[in-house]
């Protein structure tokens, strides 16, 4: 090896180092002599053919179909969709037509149903992996069960692993290794597709912050172009996808980043959104697909003399009236619920309303657990105010029983409610609120879509406001009404929500500073059942407690100044 050889390798050594690798060569890791492998039994094709990208996302543990909610000519619709059986229909039927498919998942696949939360995600590996996927990207919620089982679940799965942006915490804030290998390739037909991945950095603070202890997560923008830069000049790939859980707004502000040159498609995650035509960027396309395994992503790829000449995407709606089910997936399903399956179907109220979550500012689902928790703790604890985060997971229900109302069984309250948090209250001030709900709207409606934060806003009952969704930051909201009468500054007030694992006690849903903090005995599941016990059937009706002065109050995306609207 030559002088100059040598300086070019320490120099790259020292490049790895510094993105958390420390001295070890791509070649050590284990994915690398898998690619090796695969390529050696493959030869180069200088004729045209198409490759198809397939990817999932957010399906949080949906193993069944359900009802899916559209929003067509200005109409809420519902459709059945969706369900592991369903979609391993159309993936075998799809593969047999199309052998050069890969399969990846970008997130969310371990929180969101009772079955994971008695198993703590154990029951979804199996039906993982018969689903034959070819790479996963792990989620903002695959650390609810905390990082040691995230990487046991993770590793219990057949497919390589792949984000570029988790390392190790070694203690003091120091950053170890990734926690999992910084990209992958696949060598298909001679041709060189990279991947890299990367999962919201938010996550310690849209989580509970104990659920990722041990875990250090950077920007995306701290190693993006290194390891763009290592896929095409070193690998040589003729197409590049960088795979990420971040939401589609922060998505679309990367794509439009210097630092995505050389990223051709960013398949997204997290948000929830459906990107039926790519959204053109200035350095990437962006798309996403939905979630809770209603949608699969489809890209595909024509490619000529080793380049990618033409692609084109579609958004495939997981019907249950074109497709059906599985049998083997079935089968497997079923006996992964079987010693729970009593439990999983006993209802334990009914709905006059279907049940759903994907509007930005108020859905029936929030409405009907902020009704129990002010139904509870009103009058006992003198409670002011009830919030509610502002979750996006959560499949719709809409379908009646002999009944005539929409059966809630236990199932479904693990759906809207995965985690059984106890239920909180604390005392804060009218100047606090005012300023907590000033940076919630921001988290959702910020001009700058790299300050975003994760869900929609979040929820209240007790509390009315007026607000402009896109007015200046700090500045957005225009009146308080607190048990109808307006916000004193100077007031105390009682507020009520769950406790959140690791947050310290002057913290409150994300509001800091509060005090007279206590836990009730209750927990979220107890007052749920409780209240639709004596209660049902409730007509969960959104009550416009926030109630937005510039945009539509049925609005379904957070995205703006593109071409793009929620279907």
């Amino acid at each position: 090896m030559t002088m100059k050889k040598q300086r070019e390798r320490r120099e790259f050594l020292k490049q790895l180092g510094a993105v958390g690798i420390g001295t070890t060569t791509f070649s050590s890791f284990p994915f690398a002599a898998q690619t090796a492998e695969r390529t050696s039994s493959q030869k180069s094709n200088a004729e045209s053919f198409t490759i198809y990208l397939l990817q999932t996302t957010d399906v949080h543990c949906q193993l069944h179909a359900h009802d899916e909610l559209f929003w067509e000519n200005g109409k809420i619709v519902f459709r059945k969709t969706g369900g592991y059986a369903y979609l391993a229909s159309y993936l075998n039927e799809f593969r047999k037509a199309h052998p050069h498919t890969f399969l990846v998942d970008t997130g969310d696949m371990f929180q969101g149903s009772e079955l994971s939360v008695k198993t703590k995600g154990k029951a979804l590996v199996p039906i993982l992996n018969q689903l034959r996927y070819d790479l996963f990207l792990p989620g903002n919620w695959e650390v609810v069960y905390y990082k040691k089982t995230m990487q046991q679940l993770l590793g219990a799965l057949h497919a390589p692993k792949v984000c570029t942006n988790m390392y190790h915490d070694l203690g003091d804030g120091k950053k170890g290794e990734l926690i999992f290998q910084p990209y992958h390739i696949w060598h298909v037909n001679g041709v060189k597709i990279g991947f890299i991945g990367y999962t919201d950095p938010l996550v310690p603070l849209r989580q509970s912050p104990n659920y990722s202890k041990g875990i250090i997560y950077t920007q995306p923008e701290e190693n993006i172009a290194h390891y763009v830069d290592v896929l095409r000049n070193q690998e040589q790939c003729a197409f590049v996808v960088l795979l990420s859980h971040l939401g589609l707004s922060q998505q679309i502000h990367l794509a439009n980043s210097p630092v995505c040159e050389g990223v051709d498609y960013i398949f997204g995650g997290d948000t929830h959104e459906r990107v039926r035509t790519p959204i053109v960027c200035k350095y990437a396309k962006v798309v996403e697909p939905g979630a809770f395994g209603s949608f699969v992503g489809k890209l595909a790829l024509t490619v000529q003399n080793g380049k990618v000449i033409k692609d084109e995407y579609e958004l495939v709606e997981i019907s249950t009236t074109r497709y059906k089910p599985d049998k083997s997936m079935e089968a497997l399903i079923a006996e992964s619920e079987h010693p729970f399956l009593e439990d999983l179907n006993t209802v334990i109220g009914y709905s006059t309303l279907p049940l759903y979550r994907y509007f930005v500012i108020e859905n029936t689902i929030d409405t009907l657990i902020l009704d129990a928790l002010y139904w509870k703790l009103k009058d006992e604890y003198k409670v002011d105010v009830v919030l509610s985060n502002g979750f996006r997971f959560c499949s719709p229900r809409a379908t009646p029983d002999k009944t005539g109302n929409i059966p809630i069984n236990s199932a479904f309250l693990y759906e809207m409610l995965p985690v059984d948090s106890i239920v909180r209250v604390a005392q804060a001030t009218g100047k606090q609120i005012r300023e907590w709900l000033e940076k919630e709207l921001n988290n959702v409606f910020a001009k700058n879509a790299a300050e975003r934060f994760g869900g929609w806003v979040v929820k209240f009952k007790g509390m009315k406001i007026t607000f402009y969704a896109y007015g200046e930051k700090g500045q957005r909201v225009q009146s308080i009404l607190i048990n109808d009468q307006p916000l004193d500054p100077n007031k105390t007030y009682t507020l009520c929500a769950c406790e959140r694992d690791g947050d310290p006690e002057d913290v409150l849903c994300r509001m800091k500073g509060v005090t007279n903090m206590k836990n009730t005995p209750f927990t979220l599941h107890m007052v749920m059942k409780e209240y639709l016990k004596v209660n049902s059937p409730v007509t969960p009706r959104p009550a416009l407690s926030a109630k937005a002065l510039d945009v539509p109050q049925e609005l379904l995306t957070q995205v703006r100044g593109v071409d793009y609207q929620f279907q």
